[in-house]
């Protein structure tokens, strides 16, 4: 049996390799290190393109890809037809949930403007909110949505969950109408499927309370840019954004400019140790398909 993965420093923290199983390193900028025929168990590059898929057509015996990101949105479509394919549920969860609580926080107590005064040599406070008594709305109530919620009520906030069907302490997104003007905060967490592009479009953002705050920490294209665009630009709601559509966002892009607006560079798993995560679920998860055992973490209908 013959695995491939994407990084050299990721293969000791796979844990035990299983009996007759050959790990090879591919780079997707240098050749093949043997067949790819003979590939069994792939674990493609982190942040890939569409480029990242191209190697699926030579990989013709190929049974699981095993991802390292959380989102799949590349890959679904793209897994030929009996080909398992599982996205890297954990590896993220702490690090981008801590990304959303520091985007509230950041966003709440006017960091970015006290960060303009900070490299203009001025002194000029702010006067900030508080995340504690808010009403955090989570749009996404997956793994990354769950620790966020726990996080934000350690923070004395409201967290409030929704998905695509109602269970016990998670509302149906068939809820979003009535609970969107009731939010202070409303973060997305939900994967980029056809089902939710585009998803955060101007009737969504029209229902959000004036001065709430947009946080996406999921994927750019669950969100209308235009629409945010529109919204953001009246001063009317805010926006911390992790991933946007473009992406990267181009430097004339106005989102840039506004000062309601707080915009990272999709680093959200982005931390030292990163490798540590993601290849321990890889690891596990070769482990299990070794002893013919089920995968955890399938991919269905782009979730």
């Amino acid at each position: 049996m013959k695995a491939w993965i994407s990084h050299r420093e990721g293969l000791p923290f796979m844990g035990a390799i299983p009996e007759g199983v050959d790990v090879e390193v591919f780079d997707p900028r240098q050749d093949y290190p043997s067949d790819p025929a003979t590939v069994d168990f792939w674990v493609p590059t982190y942040m890939g393109e569409e480029w990242a898929t191209r190697p699926l057509a030579a990989m013709t015996g190929l049974k699981v890809v095993q991802l390292l990101s959380a989102g799949a949105e590349i890959w679904v479509g793209a897994v030929p037809e009996g080909v398992v394919l599982c996205n890297g549920k954990g590896a993220h969860t702490g690090s981008t949930a801590e990304w959303a609580v520091m985007a509230m926080l950041a966003s709440l107590r006017r960091l970015p403007a006290l960060l303009r005064a900070q490299s203009e040599n001025r002194w000029a406070p702010e006067t900030g909110e508080t995340l504690a008594g808010k009403k955090v709305l989570i749009v996404g109530a997956g793994d990354i949505g769950t620790a966020i919620a726990h996080r934000v009520a350690a923070f004395d906030a409201e967290p409030v969950l929704v998905a695509r069907r109602a269970r016990d302490g998670v509302h149906d997104s068939s809820q979003l109408e009535t609970l969107l003007p009731q939010a202070d905060v409303v973060v997305i967490m939900t994967p980029l499927t056809e089902a939710t592009a585009g998803m955060v479009d101007a009737a969504f953002l029209s229902r959000m309370r004036d001065g709430a705050l947009l946080v996406n920490a999921a994927r750019g294209g669950v969100v209308d840019t235009t629409a945010l665009v529109t919204e953001a630009g009246t001063g009317r709601i805010r926006a911390a954004l992790d991933v946007t559509d473009p992406e990267p966002l181009p430097a004339e892009h106005p989102l840039w400019s506004m000062p309601n607006v707080l915009i990272t560079p999709h680093v959200g798993g982005n931390i030292e140790g990163a490798l540590v995560n993601m290849y321990r679920v890889a690891g596990e998860q070769l482990q299990r398909y070794a002893a013919g055992e089920p995968l955890q973490n399938v991919v269905s209908d782009g979730y």
